[in-house]
């Protein structure tokens, strides 16, 4: 199974890149996991541009992927059963699992229709550059608890 996230924009704080880094070469030691990182429209708060930035994510899309928007209106998950998820996924021989992570204004109403599901990080207000390195680690944490191993908690 591989693991492909998708945000829109750079991750600009360098300490908060310097973290999105350090997961994923974590999680490299359980699972192939890419970020596809899209350019986000300069005006990102306009209907027009939400719709623009949610097209290149949709446009972005695997077929037969699973694909999971962080949505604060979504089901929140323990990291257990976001354990229990991904073994899920993969005892099913999905072979793709895609985390969207949409702009500072969300998605479109579109883009939301096309996923399999929607997980909220958490009922607090992130930024989408902390939302990234949240989503990361709890990824990473995922996959320590699947395969027994210790991790801080």
């Amino acid at each position: 199974m591989r693991l492909r996230v998708i945000w829109t924009g750079k991750t600009r704080d360098a300490h908060l890149r310097a973290l999105t880094e350090d997961y994923l070469k974590r999680l490299s030691h359980f699972v192939k996991c890419e970020v596809s990182e899209f350019r986000e429209s300069s005006g990102a708060a306009k209907k027009m541009d939400i719709a623009r930035d949610s097209r290149r994510i949709s446009d972005g899309l695997r077929a037969g992927a699973v694909n999971v928007l962080l949505d604060p209106r979504g089901v929140e998950w323990s990291s257990e059963q976001l354990a229990r998820e991904i073994q899920h996924w993969q005892d099913t021989g999905t072979k793709e699992v895609t985390f969207i992570v949409g702009g500072p204004s969300g998605v479109a109403p579109e883009l939301a229709a096309q996923v399999s599901k929607r997980w909220s990080l958490s009922r607090l207000t992130l930024t989408h550059e902390m939302a990234r390195v949240l989503l990361l680690e709890q990824l990473y944490r995922a996959y320590t608890i699947i395969h027994g191993l210790p991790y801080q908690k």
